[in-house]
């Protein structure tokens, strides 16, 4: 099942070590997720949504930046919907249908057009990369990318080391487990990709 780390909305860390730069330096991993915590109470509790208003009058303590920010890094992680004026907390079920397809650039071309020769690191990569941000366990992302290999006729266009696609997405077990960005490896693997076609 996914989870979710409760990210810095500003840097992304999951500890009290900050980005040099980012605005939220200094501010203690504890402060963090009660942020999260806060915003998660009253959204699990309004199943059916809630407006921002409604949300940020319900929420215990004083609403500040960090509530504001931690609610836009659930909405960009796709934890939180907007359905019209109303905020909605996915289920853990919808989530993990959701993420199954990325829908950001530069991952959706990655993962519509499928890797390339020329690229087929990046794109392996990369995908590991994502389905680990989104919180999938390994042997979730493995199914995924494994699939995505197959399905995108990645798999079938050749140029890979390994003997199959099983092989390959184990070969990049480190990606998953040292949690990598995606983004580099993703753009890297569009470029190439697109010129391809």
């Amino acid at each position: 099942m996914p989870t979710f780390r409760y990210p810095c909305p500003g840097c992304r860390t999951t500890n009290s070590l900050h980005d040099a730069d980012c605005e939220f330096e200094g501010v203690s991993w504890p402060t963090v997720e009660k942020a999260y915590a806060d915003l998660l109470a009253v959204l699990t509790a309004e199943r059916d949504g809630i407006t921002e208003s409604a949300l940020r009058e319900a929420v215990a303590g004083e609403w500040g930046g960090l509530h504001k920010a931690a609610l836009g890094a659930l909405e960009r992680e796709q934890r939180v919907v907007r359905e019209g004026d109303d905020l909605r907390l996915l289920t853990a079920a919808e989530f993990k249908e959701l993420v199954s397809e990325p829908t950001r650039e530069p991952m959706r071309t990655v993962y519509e057009r499928g890797s390339v020769p020329g690229c087929h690191d990046n794109a392996v990569f990369a995908m590991v990369a994502w389905y680990e941000m989104v919180g999938l366990s390994w042997p979730e992302t493995k199914e995924n990318v494994v699939e995505w290999l197959r399905t995108s006729g990645a798999w079938d266009r050749g140029g890979f080391e390994e003997s199959s696609p099983e092989e390959l997405v184990e070969s990049k077990r480190h990606v998953y487990e040292s949690g990598y960005g995606w983004k580099e490896k993703g753009r890297a693997a569009k470029r190439v990709i697109e010129r391809h076609r």
